[in-house]
C-alpha cells in the first residue's frame, strides 16, 4: 500500500506533516510514503526514510491561491504531483492538509470520478455524544459544492451508505437527510424532491429528515445535505465546541477558589469531553465518488492528527469501499440513468 502525501500543505507543514508521516510508517508496517515537496525542507525534518520515498516538486499551491487555476497552472506543484501519482498508479491515495479547493480541483480533474457520479461529495466524521450504540457518523458534502442538485444529494446517500458500511462497520446506515424539520413536505421543492427519491430507494435505509440539533445524539448513520449548508453546520458544530470549552474555562478562572478546587476534581471529566469532541481522532474528510481515495485534513493539523488521517485512508483501502461503489454504480447503471431522466422531466 502506497500514499502520496503532500508534504507542503499545511499550517505547519513540513514539520508536522513529516513527523505524522513517521508516526504512522511505524504503526503500519504494510504502508509506504511518497513525499512530495521541497526535498530540502523535507530532509530537515525528515529523521528516518525507511519506506519514505522524498519526491522534488519545485512549486507549493498556497492557502491564498484559486484552486483550479494553481491546478491548471502549478503542474510541478507537490498537491498535483502528488495527485499524479495516484492517477498513474503509482500511489493508491492521496493525502493533503493543504488548500482545500486545490485538493478537491486534483481529486476531480486529476485522480477523476467515478463514471456514472456526477459531483463527488466531500465527507467528514463526527462524535456522537452519549450514546452508546452509535459512536459517531458521516455527514456529506462539507463542503465540495456549494451549489447542489437533487440528483447530487440522492449519490451523496449512496456513497455515505458505503462508506459507513466498510469502513465505520455498521450493517444497515441509517440515512437522514439535513432539514429544517423532521416532517416529510419540510425544507424547500429540492428537499421535497430529494426526500422523495430517497424514500423511494429500497437499498436504502432512509429515515427522513433529520435537523442539525439531533446530529450528535446519533439521530442518523448518515447524513445528507448541500456542500453549502453541510460546511456551515460543520464549523457551527466545531466553533460551539471551542466556545463551550473556553466559556467552562473561563468560569472557573474567575469563579474563585471553590471553583478551581472543583475543576481540580472534575479534571477527567473535563479530558473525556475534550477528547470526545476531538475531530483529530477521526482523521480527514474524504472526497467520496473519485477513483481512489482522495483524504484532506485540517490546515492546522499536527503529527497525531496526520498519523490518525493515514490510518482512516488505510482503512478504506482495506475496506475495498471504491471498487464496490464502482461495482454498484456500473451494475445499477440504467436505474441511476432512469432517476436522472426523471428529475430532469420534473424540473
Amino acid at each position: 500500500m502506497k500514499i502520496a502525501v503532500d508534504a507542503m500543505g499545511g499550517d505547519f507543514a513540513p514539520k508536522e506533516i513529516i513527523e505524522g508521516i513517521e508516526l504512522a510508517r511505524d504503526a503500519y508496517p504494510d504502508i509506504t510514503f511518497q513525499l512530495f515537496g521541497r526535498t530540502d525542507q523535507i530532509k530537515k525534518y525528515l529523521h528516518n526514510d525507511t519506506r519514505i520515498q522524498v519526491v522534488q516538486a519545485d512549486e507549493v499551491i498556497e492557502m491564498g491561491d484559486e484552486p483550479v487555476k494553481a491546478v491548471r497552472t502549478k503542474k510541478q506543484s507537490s498537491i498535483v504531483l502528488a495527485a499524479t501519482a495516484v492517477k498513474e498508479g503509482t500511489a493508491d491515495a492521496f493525502f493533503s492538509a493543504g488548500n482545500t479547493g486545490a485538493i478537491l480541483a486534483a481529486g476531480l480533474f486529476i485522480v477523476g470520478r467515478i463514471k456514472g457520479i456526477d459531483r463527488p461529495g466531500l465527507t467528514t466524521t463526527l462524535p456522537v455524544i452519549n450514546n452508546q450504540d452509535h459512536k459517531n457518523f458521516v455527514m456529506i458534502d462539507v463542503g465540495a459544492n456549494a451549489d447542489t442538485k437533487v440528483l447530487n444529494i440522492y449519490q451523496y446517500a449512496l456513497m455515505g451508505k458505503y462508506y459507513a458500511q466498510n469502513v465505520l462497520k455498521i450493517d444497515q446506515p441509517r440515512i437522514g437527510l439535513l432539514n429544517n424539520g423532521t416532517e416529510a413536505d419540510k425544507g424547500d421543492m429540492n428537499h421535497r424532491k430529494v426526500h422523495d427519491l430517497l424514500a423511494a430507494d429500497k437499498d436504502l435505509n432512509f429515515i427522513g429528515n433529520v435537523e442539525s440539533r439531533e446530529l450528535l445524539n446519533g439521530v442518523a448513520d448518515v447524513v445528507v445535505t448541500d456542500g453549502f449548508t453541510g460546511n456551515a453546520v460543520l464549523k457551527s458544530i466545531e466553533g460551539t465546541a471551542l466556545s463551550m470549552l473556553k466559556l467552562i474555562k473561563g468560569s472557573i478562572m474567575s469563579g474563585g477558589v471553590k471553583s478551581k478546587m472543583g475543576a481540580v476534581m472534575l479534571k477527567s471529566t473535563f479530558g473525556d469531553i475534550a477528547s470526545s469532541m476531538d475531530y483529530s481522532k477521526y482523521g480527514g474528510a474524504v472526497l467520496l465518488g473519485v477513483k481512489a481515495p482522495v483524504v484532506k485534513t485540517h490546515g492546522a493539523s499536527k503529527a497525531p492528527t496526520v498519523k490518525n488521517t493515514i490510518g482512516q485512508i488505510k482503512d478504506i483501502i482495506d475496506s475495498k469501499m471504491i471498487p464496490q461503489l464502482n461495482d454498484y454504480v456500473t451494475d445499477h447503471a440504467e436505474e441511476l440513468q432512469q432517476i436522472k431522466d426523471s428529475i430532469k422531466s420534473n424540473r
